[in-house]
């Protein structure tokens, strides 16, 4: 077409002919001005709009850079993945206090620098769901400041508030809410949020605590913990409270975006061009209230297969989605235990079975720290390790479940956890030695 309208143009000899060839030309311009807008929006980074900001839906979460040999950060990969992102339209940056042993806002900062402050949005982290002896949330923040360079945070997060550090984070004696409140009215903080690993229960009581004071609220979401982790009920929780989502772990871990090989090939039939990663991705594009996705990328392919997906296609078909949760609940291998709790009510111990069937669910899909700090909020005697086996769970389970198995099995993988504890010593000594250095 367009080779037929430059021939056409250039035979043509008349005054008329002259006028018509101009007018072609400027039509020609035109098309082509629209189509190179056209194809513009279509690889634009899609973006979500939050109160007064324009958030790229993909963030870049600064907890597993890429390592060197000597498991030192990575900078010149990790500035290559960011100059990637930033040309691309990525401008959400989320780290936290100890991400790296505390040198992640340190390297996201130096390389951040680079760019105009008002270019990109900055998110970090409080650190009071570790363990400690006291808390100090200036002396926390003003070192965050100057680890990162910068004079304010665009989103600033209470970091993991869950069972076991609800009572610090509401403990007047540190005053951590009333601190970083005040701090967002000095302008130090444009956003504050908090992020959380906790059962529905205790987030709705925190959400109640912080009556309103809460910008955004950052939780574990893909299409496997819609279901695993109460997903689809904390999101409803959420919306409940009108705070708007972001989310972390969105391919958890990097778990959903290396799938078995049988998994992989039912995508494949489904999306041949697709990566595995960008099924998680899309399926939380159709989540409304979600307004940021985290993905916690090592290298540079997985940026550019990140920024590919958030920037060509449209979120999943409901028949897709509907695909997708199926084929999460036979990835699972799951105890099909559906919280009757008629085991709970001749239970010796007075443990409560539900829970812990579903912690044990959980942890054997993918071993991790989320479900031993929750139990961590419990009692010894209200752990698995302190069933007693007598069977009477089993004998009234309608889903004829082995449950003192079950206690026993969970148990043995518990023990070979790191403790949340002893994790907590050590990133407070990696924070000593920064201090040194």
């Amino acid at each position: 077409m367009k080779v037929r309208l430059i021939t056409l143009l250039s035979n043509t000899t008349s005054v008329q002919g002259i006028e018509s060839r101009v007018q072609y030309q400027i039509r020609n311009l035109v098309i082509e001005s629209e189509i190179r807008l056209a194809e513009k929006r279509y690889m634009a980074m899609q973006m979500n709009q939050f109160k007064d900001e324009n958030l790229s839906r993909l963030g870049f979460g600064a907890m597993r850079l890429p390592l060197k040999e000597n498991k030192e950060i990575d900078e010149a990969q990790v500035k290559e993945m960011v100059d990637y992102a930033m040309s691309h339209g990525v401008n959400y940056f989320d780290t936290a206090y100890p991400y790296h042993d505390g040198k992640s806002e340190i390297v996201m900062g130096k390389i951040l620098s680079a760019y105009p402050r008002d270019s990109y949005y900055l998110a970090t982290k409080y650190p009071g769901h570790q363990v400690a002896n006291s808390y100090n949330p200036e002396e926390i923040f003003e070192e965050q400041l100057k680890k990162c360079g910068v004079e304010y945070f665009d989103f600033y997060l209470l970091h993991n508030v869950y069972e076991n550090s609800i009572g610090v984070y509401t403990d007047k004696r540190w005053g951590i809410m009333d601190y970083f409140v005040k701090q967002k009215e000095l302008g130090r903080i444009k956003y504050l949020g908090f992020s959380s690993h906790a059962r529905p229960d205790c987030l709705e009581e925190f959400l109640k605590y912080a009556d309103g004071r809460m910008d955004f609220c950052q939780i574990q979401l893909n299409y496997l913990d819609w279901t695993l982790q109460d997903g689809k009920e904390k999101y409803e929780l959420l919306e409940k409270y009108n705070v708007p989502v972001w989310v972390m772990e969105s391919v958890r871990g990097g778990r959903l975006a290396n799938l078995s090989k049988e998994e992989t090939e039912k995508l494949l039939a489904h999306r041949p061009n697709e990566s595995t990663a960008a099924w998680s991705l899309r399926w939380l594009m159709g989540l409304p209230n979600v307004k940021m996705i985290l993905s916690g990328m090592s290298d540079t392919e997985q940026m550019k297969d990140n920024v590919k997906t958030f920037s060509e296609g449209d979120p999943l078909s409901e028949e897709e989605r509907a695909f997708l949760l199926e084929l999460a609940e036979g990835m699972k291998g799951a105890l099909p235990c559906t919280a009757c709790r008629y085991c709970t009510k001749g239970c010796p111990m007075g443990l409560d079975i539900p829970r812990l069937i579903s912690g044990y669910n959980d942890i054997r899909f993918s071993p991790g720290l989320t479900v031993a700090m929750q139990l961590d909020a419990l009692p010894d005697d209200k752990l698995p390790s302190a069933c007693i086996g007598c069977g009477a769970c089993s004998r009234i389970c309608p889903q004829k479940i082995d449950i003192p198995a079950a206690m026993k099995d969970f148990t043995a993988i518990l023990t070979k956890l790191p403790k949340w504890a002893d994790i907590c010593r050590q990133r407070a000594a990696a924070a000593k030695a920064l201090h040194k250095d």
